[in-house]
């Protein structure tokens, strides 16, 4: 890819690669804009189809943690770390422990946290080379649940505006992907009496889902089709796509997926077949607010933290509210929120203090 094409294209600060023979560490961390404070974006490790690939997601994660942050309300800047390897097989003490070094290395201009495929013992090791890390235990801990609150609180407030009433009981919900966010998003809706569909890459992860909430399942490729009110990637991102968007047949589009939309044109083509879609950034951002708690003033408190995420309903009502007073599409009304809330600030801290 043309690296330096992509990133003046969306005003990129800085790309840095990294790579450690003894440990095996190859990683991308993406720094995409540091006006509201340090960036903040999770450490995700996953096994890449090229470098491309993982390059480019690096970027478009980043950028989309610009925006989450923004829109949450966060004096913190968006970037993004992505592991290349498997989760499951290629994890070391001394590859998070390297990964670290590159981190203290950029004095505080980046933070990272747990994402898909890493969790609190590698922010541990990655602590030992750097205080630039979050989600640690003593601190707020795993955001999977987090995210999962706030994605429930987005559901709940699409159906009070598509079906007239927040309440999610009898209604349908396909999960594509039921890991650590989509079981616990799961269980929030079996708790308030929706039904399931389901399905994972896993298997392990679709038979916990079946034997503890009683879920249908799925295949993977049948998701994507499957007749229902609400459908929620919680998987990888792309998922809203020119191969996937005629199969869909639910009226609201809300998971924790990052980067649902493979173009954003795809967002255009969901507001045409109406088809309400909640912006992935806006909906999925309890986890960022719940590890960013850990940053203020006095410390890490988990029922004020609480409190901010299930505030996430109000802000999904917000993009909607801007989205249809401008007649534009959901993703568009986000973005004004995050870009108006990013440029306003940026004029008060041109003022220079020492």
């Amino acid at each position: 890819m043309e690296i330096f094409g992509y990133m003046q294209k969306y005003d990129y600060e800085q790309v840095v690669l990294c790579h450690d023979a003894a440990s095996g560490l190859k990683a991308i961390i993406a720094i995409h804009d540091t006006t509201l404070g340090p960036a903040l974006g999770g450490c995700r490790m996953w096994t890449y189809a090229s470098e491309d690939e993982a390059i480019e997601d690096a970027l478009r994660l980043a950028r989309g943690m610009t925006y989450k942050n923004a829109a949450a309300g966060l004096n913190l800047g968006g970037a993004k770390t992505v592991v290349i390897g498997d989760p499951k097989k290629d994890k070391s003490e001394a590859l998070f422990r390297a990964l670290g070094r590159y981190i203290e290395s950029l004095g505080g201009r980046y933070i990272t946290a747990e994402d898909v495929g890493t969790n609190v013992q590698d922010m541990e090791y990655i602590r030992m080379e750097t205080k630039y890390v979050a989600g640690l235990g003593e601190g707020s801990g795993d955001p999977s649940p987090f995210t999962a609150l706030g994605v429930f609180q987005g559901i709940k407030a699409a159906c009070r505006e598509v079906f007239g009433r927040d309440d999610v009981a009898g209604r349908k919900v396909a999960i594509q992907g039921v890991g650590n966010v989509g079981f616990n998003l799961a269980k929030f809706l079996k708790k308030a009496g929706a039904e399931l569909i389901v399905t994972d890459i896993f298997e392990e992860n679709v038979k916990r889902a079946v034997n503890e909430l009683g879920a249908k399942a799925v295949k993977p490729d049948e998701i994507i089709g499957a007749d229902c009110d609400v459908f929620a990637p919680c998987a990888l991102g792309a998922i809203i796509n020119d191969d996937t968007i005629n199969k869909l047949k639910c009226k609201i589009v809300a998971g924790s997926a990052n980067n649902q939309l493979k173009e954003e044109r795809h967002g255009d083509i969901l507001q045409q077949k109406d088809i309400l879609y909640v912006p992935d950034y806006i909906i999925n951002a309890g986890g960022v607010i719940n590890v960013a708690a850990e940053l203020e003033p006095g410390g890490y408190i988990k029922e004020k933290a609480t409190r901010k995420v299930e505030a996430l309903y109000d802000a999904v009502l917000e993009v909607i509210e801007i989205a249809k007073k401008e007649n534009i599409p959901t993703y568009k009304a986000a973005d004004r929120l995050a870009e108006n809330r990013i440029n306003l600030l940026a004029k008060v801290k041109s003022t220079y203090i020492k």
